[in-house]
């Protein structure tokens, strides 16, 4: 089963753009600058890194200014993905005052928050870079921002989850509780299922009882969550020597301190909601020159 690929929406990443300009600008505009500056003065700027880091955003900040001004000019220096230094110039931009202005607080909230996601991802991703295991994300994300936050992860070196509730059956401990049970939860979902083998099924345990219980039922992925690194790697061993297809998810409290001894355990992947819901920002600027 792997891991989920976003899917590029220019659309969806647009609107997104929109509504952030339209809270910020209102009606009226930017009337600090309507009313200091023409509608003819031109400027120059640059948008640089006050940190060290990983960038994510850059592919953003062409289509702010489109909407703006087409006519202002973005100079992108570094791509998503890059190392950032302290000073490092991400843009250059040249055009309107009032546009680039106007831009300028969404631009600088969009890249330094998902810079700060890219750059918390790869410290974990770098922990655990000595093992095959994958770091993945989870839907803990700033509501109508998923996208662009998960395409920061994988900026970051990590990989996506499940984008939403629609594209894969996820049964977590709600739903065992409410179900009775692991095996009928499974038993429900496969059933649900049918001949859809591309709707892949994963479930939650938490006891090596429930593990051996789901082994029964061949799911596609077993999410090991808040399990010790001794029962991981016994549920590692049993697939392993078993040769089940069937992947290995370990979830739960995972930090910087936790996540080499979880990876070394064997599993396949291990997801982490921290790096989007927790991620500071990566402080970045923007200088008119």
């Amino acid at each position: 089963m792997g891991f989920f690929m976003i899917t590029e929406n220019e659309n969806l990443i647009e609107s997104i753009i929109k509504q952030a300009l339209a809270e910020d600008l209102g009606e009226s505009g930017d009337v600090t600058s309507l009313a200091i500056f023409s509608t003819e003065d031109q400027a120059s700027a640059i948008i640089k890194s006050k940190a060290s880091g990983i960038l994510s955003g850059a592919y953003l900040i062409p289509k702010i200014f489109n909407i703006l001004n087409p006519s202002v000019q973005c100079d992108i220096k570094v791509k998503d993905g890059d190392v950032l230094e302290k000073g490092t110039v991400i843009c250059k931009l040249q055009g309107p005052v009032h546009a680039i202005l106007g831009g300028e607080r969404i631009t600088l909230n969009f890249l330094q928050r998902l810079s700060g996601i890219a750059t918390s991802t790869s410290k974990l991703v770098k922990a655990i870079s000595h093992t095959s295991t994958r770091l993945l994300d989870t839907r803990k994300t700033t509501p109508n921002l998923r996208i662009l936050e998960k395409k920061a992860v994988v900026h970051g070196g990590g990989y996506n989850h499940r984008f939403g509730l629609f594209d894969m059956i996820l049964i977590k401990d709600t739903h065992v509780k409410r179900s009775g049970g692991v095996g009928n939860a499974l038993s429900e979902a496969i059933k649900f299922r049918g001949n859809n083998t591309d709707l892949k099924i994963e479930v939650e345990i938490q006891s090596l009882e429930e593990f051996l219980e789901a082994l029964s039922f061949m799911p596609d992925r077993i999410m090991l969550d808040n399990m010790n690194t001794v029962d991981m790697t016994r549920c590692v061993h049993l697939v392993r020597t078993q040769h089940k297809p069937i992947e290995l998810e370990a979830s739960g409290n995972i930090t910087l301190e936790t996540i080499r001894s979880v990876a070394e355990t064997g599993v396949d992947f291990i997801s982490s909601g921290t790096i989007t819901h927790s991620a500071p920002a990566l402080d970045i600027h923007l200088l008119i020159t």
